[in-house]
């Protein structure tokens, strides 16, 4: 008796569900990836219990046929790819043509369409229950397609328990279409829950991507956040393997970022308000998470994510969008060139925000006369760092401060996205509790924290100073130790060892998963070196290759500082503050601490008016 059998097509439908279809979110996901690949201009969706019980998608696309409108019922038809070379070159966002037979297998559905091009009125209805067409019949309506799916799983109890409530998988569908939206300002979008309007999203016309986005993003999430404009290019470097294979060097292709992402101290506990698009395609991808972070490397406290609607822009060959099911994930063909370049993207976007605007520099009057910093630090001996010079000695009664003008460059003319705060005039006002220094700014009151900021000012320094050499200082061992890795984080580090090198640690070969540690950088203690070399792996995997020489002694830095700079309680004369924030204003990321906690806080004079109710 043969054992193996051949499915019928519903059951075979039934199981394909089960990858593309898992709740009422994916269904509305993969009907308006349909309705946007047709070139929609406007989409309405309604749903009733969360979806449960109906899903409708309106389109105004470009329609079907009678005879297409069957045939993409039948499961791998597609009009997005012919060959199985299109596959390494997609542009749309669908391309299997999996998941109308699916839905359709798992649901009373109903579909409704007539081609944009043609002069007929009529266009054409199919009804299916559970797999099985019930009808097709001519019908009259607009140009377009409707698709209707109610009772989802009704054929399918055991995958219906597992749906969650009511508003969870509202929520899932309302965050799917907040990205389909942030994706194609240009489209309009409506959501209408149970019978009542949600959304009402007209289409942005505009030709300014940057300025589209921002109007949409407005209209989901408000203005309340302070947001950069990222717009970044570069061309992905040629793998060296490309390069031994082809006789010609291959051709460039061009990596691009642009969209919107959080100014310093704009951070979440989650990676909710992160979203990423590749090719304008909501993705979920692990190097670009590493990326983002190493972009916002000290700019970010621990355990907080960034803020960020960023498009990536990259030749579709360079993107393999079929290894997920539900095409959430994606893997580069040069992922490690396209994280060095969106962390670049990440850091140059902070630095320029930093930077003053070109051509609008005043001449400064000299600041009062301070004691010099050494020109350069005495090496350090083993275990031990340079003297970091104080800001100040404490006088034995500090004056009273007294409200001092601080002369920076001219106010930037007025623009769409917030300007760097340091570049605007300030004016001291006082000191609250020996700590939080009082600003006047035209813009409104702002808030310094003197210790942050001394923090931020002599890491960089000590940086500075350290980074001369172009890498990190190392120390002999002793006693070397053998560590013994498995296969996959030893090929890792073998790929390493002229980074780790550039990083202070001596690290060689001493067979096939052995290794040989012999040097380390001398503020760095390992006595666990297998742990150590473990922990090292993890964060060159999230760094990458460009990191700093000094990475691995950046939280010694950090510690050190933060014993040397100025304290709670310390007085500070306004000679001494107004140098502190002359200091800071020529740090490359001023506005945080090392460890990610915030230098300045804004409140705008439409903050203070509304908190005495003098503005609604």
């Amino acid at each position: 008796m043969n054992r193996i059998r051949l499915l019928s097509e519903q059951v075979a439908n039934q199981i394909a569900a089960g990858e593309v279809v898992e709740r009422p979110a994916s269904v509305v996901k993969e009907l308006v990836e349909n309705s946007l690949d047709a070139h929609a201009s406007r989409l309405t969706v309604e749903i009733q219990a969360g979806g449960r019980s109906l899903i409708r998608v309106t389109d105004d696309g470009a329609g079907m046929s009678r005879d297409d409108a069957l045939l993409c019922l039948e499961r791998h038809a597609t009009s997005k790819i012919e060959r199985a070379e299109d596959l390494s070159c997609i542009t749309t966002l669908g391309f299997r043509g999996e998941a109308l037979p699916s839905i359709a297998s798992v649901s009373r559905f109903s579909l409704t369409t007539r081609e944009r091009e043609s002069d007929s009125p009529e266009g054409t209805q199919v009804i299916i229950n559970g797999g099985k067409i019930v009808s097709v019949k001519a019908c009259g309506s607009a140009p377009g397609a409707s698709v209707e799916v109610r009772q989802l799983f009704f054929n399918l109890p055991a995958r219906r328990k597992f749906l969650r409530a009511e508003e969870t998988e509202t929520a899932h569908i309302r965050h799917y279409l907040t990205l389909a939206a942030l994706a194609w300002p240009s489209v309009a979008f409506e959501l209408v829950k149970d019978g009542r309007p949600v959304w009402q999203l007209p289409a942005v016309q505009t030709t300014d991507k940057l300025a589209a986005l921002g109007e949409r993003w407005r209209a989901l999430a408000g203005g309340g956040e302070k947001l950069l404009p990222v717009d970044f290019s570069a061309e992905l470097p040629a793998l060296h393997e490309q390069e031994e294979e082809q006789e010609t060097p291959p051709s460039p292709s061009r990596f691009a970022v642009w969209g919107f992402m959080g100014a310093p101290g704009v951070s979440r506990a989650t990676r909710e308000d992160q979203h990423i698009f590749v090719n304008r395609r909501p993705v979920e991808n692990r190097g670009v998470n590493f990326a983002l972070l190493e972009g916002y490397h000290t700019a970010l406290m621990k355990a907080r994510y960034p803020v960020c609607c960023l498009f990536l822009e990259v030749d579709p060959a360079e993107v393999d969008v079929n290894i997920h099911p539900a095409k959430r994930e994606i893997k580069f063909h040069r992922e490690k060139a396209v994280r060095q370049l969106l962390a670049r993207a990440v850091r140059e976007t902070l630095l320029r925000f930093h930077a003053p605007p070109a051509g609008n520099v005043v001449s400064r009057p000299p600041p009062p006369p301070r004691a010099p910093l050494p020109a350069a630090p005495p090496k350090p001996g083993p275990g031990a760092w340079p003297d970091l010079p104080k800001l100040y000695q404490p006088p034995l009664s500090a004056p009273p401060p007294v409200p001092i003008s601080i002369p920076v460059s001219s106010q930037p003319p007025a623009a769409p996205h917030p300007s760097a705060l340091l570049t605007v005039p300030l004016r001291l006002v006082g000191v609250i509790g020996r700590l939080y220094v009082v600003l006047e700014s035209d813009r409104g009151l702002v808030l310094l924290d003197q210790h942050a900021a001394h923090e931020r000012v002599l890491f960089e320094q000590m940086l500075r100073r350290l980074e001369e050499n172009g890498s990190a200082p190392s120390q002999r061992l002793l006693l070397p130790e053998t560590v013994e890795l498995a296969a996959r984080e030893a090929q890792f580090l073998r790929e390493q060892l002229p980074v780790l090198a550039r990083l202070g640690v001596g690290l060689s070969e001493f067979g096939e998963r052995t290794f040989l540690l012999d040097a380390l950088p001398p503020f760095v203690k390992a006595t666990d070196p297998r742990r150590f070399i473990l922990e090292l792996v993890d964060q060159l995997k999230a760094a990458g290759e460009g990191v700093n020489p000094l990475r691995l002694g950046e939280q010694t830095i950090a510690k050190t500082v933060c014993r040397h700079a100025v304290k709670a309680n310390d007085p500070l004369a306004g000679a001494e503050l107004e140098n502190l924030i002359e200091d800071l204003r020529h740090c490359a990321m001023p506005y945080t601490c090392p460890h990610g906690r915030p230098t300045l806080i804004e409140m705008s004079t439409r903050e203070l008016e509304k908190k005495f109710g003098r503005a609604q």
